[in-house]
């Protein structure tokens, strides 16, 4: 069986399609499906439209959460409620194709654990356009990621791969690292991602900074190290120029002058290297202080077409697997 999951915040305007559409494209592939929708404290006309889909289709459950936790933390909430030997990632905002699951399932059983979305091209532009170009070879760069190719969640694991998921208690998560840090053969399937199919973005750009903070801060340590070399850049050149003012005053018999800009400009530099510094261990600080309060990552409120607890379908047996599941 596969698992879509599906975080919905606000997305009256797409659900009708977004249902249509991945329903098409999972009833192509001839396997059994079903659609873990996560209602992620909509304030909207979801929650409803939600409930309908399920008492239409009772392949599609539903997970509300008590109130909007945020992207990452619906996610994690749909992944750990599907049953599925695959489990697919896509958005609600259908920038994503559904068309492309059955693609991505076919690598799966060629053998591929993970098998990513990948993007050619984006229809963002201006400030929101700039910074989605420039975060991934960012986080190349920073991160101690084995690799980081454009695709954010879209995607398909295995199950293997995603009781591994589960087992990471991080609560500042960014979801595409923890896969690619997890390893497993992966594969990739091209495509030009859309704008989306109604509404406004729901992601707003403080969101996006902080979304990729906590891509950068979780998976390096880089930036306490270019802190700590811009500290050490800062007193090099405070040496070099006490060498400077002693050679010059000693040589030449020439004192050095009162310098109020220079001075202003020394301290202002100063000052600012060391606040640069300061909030950078915050973020790590204030990240180890979120972890260490262990707090749920979500709660849920309700949950439509799960099994009672206690009551849980027992899992197929191996060899009844064995023909759905790669090698």
């Amino acid at each position: 069986m596969i698992s879509i999951v599906v975080p919905i915040f606000n997305e009256q305007e797409t659900l009708n399609a977004l249902r249509q559409r991945i329903a098409a494209a999972m009833d192509q592939t001839g396997q059994d499906w079903e659609m873990v929708m996560v209602d992620d404290g909509s304030v909207d006309d979801s929650a409803r439209i939600l409930r309908q889909f399920h008492e239409q289709d009772p392949r599609i459950k539903i997970v509300t959460l008590s109130r909007n936790f945020g992207h990452q933390p619906a996610i994690t909430a749909g992944i750990h409620h599907a049953a599925g030997d695959g489990v697919v990632l896509i958005d609600g905002d259908l920038q994503d194709p559904p068309e492309l699951i059955p693609e991505m399932i076919r690598k799966w059983r060629e053998g591929f654990h993970v098998v990513l979305g990948q993007r050619n091209s984006r229809v963002e532009r201006g400030t929101r356009g700039l910074g989605f170009r420039l975060f991934y070879p960012l986080l190349r760069y920073m991160s101690d990621l084995p690799g980081a190719p454009d695709a954010g969640i879209f995607g398909l694991m295995d199950r293997a791969v995603v009781e591994e998921i589960k087992k990471l208690p991080e609560r500042n998560r960014f979801i595409p690292g923890l896969r690619s840090w997890l390893g497993f053969a992966q594969a990739s399937v091209l495509y030009d991602r859309a704008d989306r199919a109604a509404g406004k973005p729901k992601q707003t750009f403080s969101r996006l900074i902080r979304y990729a903070a906590d891509a950068m801060i979780s998976f390096s340590y880089k930036p306490l190290r270019a802190a700590m070399w811009l500290g050490f850049a800062a007193s090099a050149v405070a040496f070099i120029l006490a060498v400077f003012y002693l050679v010059t005053f000693f040589a030449f018999r020439k004192q050095a002058g009162s310098g109020f800009t220079t001075l202003i400009l020394s301290m202002l530099f100063l000052g600012g290297v060391q606040l640069i510094a300061i909030g950078i261990l915050g973020e790590y600080i204030g990240r180890i202080y979120e972890e260490v309060k262990q707090r749920p990552l979500y709660i849920v409120r309700q949950r439509l077409g799960f099994d009672p607890p206690g009551q849980t379908k027992k899992p197929a047996d191996e060899q009844s697997r064995a023909s759905m599941l790669p090698s």
